[in-house]
């Protein structure tokens, strides 16, 4: 079993990934940034959503939200979520790398370091062609990742998080000459300590553009933080956007007129 599939860590950590503190700064972050600035009725799919931090700000903003996530405990939360918030957010048990929607949505965002999960690196860019398959023509894809620039300024100083009853110890580690990085998490609670590490690959700002690239994404524009900021010395994220071009799969060679495949069950 892969990490990401393993739903106890999801429940563990979910204090420290999504705390309350968290998802107040993403709703001010979708309420104030230009990149989530989409009008009453633009259907958004969020892969990889969560217990909703982003979608519930979105689906505020009048947009059709569809949350994806391989985690039944993140979409039992993200329900849960979206019933308090008072908003609808359609909710898919998938898997990013087999769930496709023909031709659905207008915009589409992976976030929170939800991107380069897959050890090959032929997985990953299939992530990135089922979603260009699952957008309009003219649609957009959002991904927000720790770009290795980003990485190299912080590396190598341990984390520590206080939560009301554990403590949760951080630890990172570069891989295979800057290509991958681990996260090594330690939550104590009372006596009892759970260890788990946590793999993903680490793009630099070219490679990510190259990848959207292969992809068949274009006009692809590269920014060191939501508020469009350049990607320099002072980034504090990787987010890159590509458009699918404006022709259908059938006019365009570079788009696969049939999907990879399709997987996925509405969670409601």
């Amino acid at each position: 079993m892969h990490w990401y599939e393993d739903d106890d860590f999801w429940v563990d950590f979910a204090p420290v990934m999504f705390s309350d503190r968290r998802r107040a700064e993403i709703a001010e972050l979708v309420a104030t940034s230009p990149l989530f600035d989409h009008p009453p009725g633009t259907r958004v799919l969020d892969l990889a959503c969560g217990p909703a931090l982003y979608a519930v700000p979105l689906a505020r903003r009048g947009c059709h939200v569809t949350g994806v996530d391989l985690s039944r405990p993140m979409l039992e939360r993200a329900r849960a979520a979206c019933a308090e918030a008072g908003v609808e957010v359609r909710l898919v048990r998938g898997d990013m790398l087999t769930h496709v929607e023909p031709e659905t949505y207008d915009e589409a965002i992976n976030v929170f370091t939800s991107f380069g999960y897959f050890e090959r690196r032929d997985d990953n860019l299939t992530v990135l062609r089922n979603v260009l398959a699952s957008l309009r023509p003219g649609g957009r894809l959002l991904v927000d990742v720790m770009g290795r620039e980003v990485v190299a300024g912080w590396i190598g100083r341990p984390q520590v998080v206080e939560l009301p009853d554990a403590l949760v110890f951080q630890r990172d580690t570069v891989l295979d000459e800057w290509t991958r990085l681990r996260t090594d998490w330690t939550l104590v609670r009372g006596d009892r300590a759970r260890e788990v590490s946590i793999t993903a690959f680490l793009y630099s700002a070219a490679e990510l553009r190259a990848l959207f690239a292969e992809a068949g994404f274009v006009d692809i524009e590269v920014y060191g933080d939501f508020d469009r900021s350049p990607y320099d010395q002072r980034a504090r994220r990787l987010v890159v956007r590509g458009t699918r071009p404006a022709v259908s799969p059938a006019q365009d060679p570079d788009v696969p007129a049939t999907p990879a495949g399709q997987e996925g069950e509405d969670d409601a």
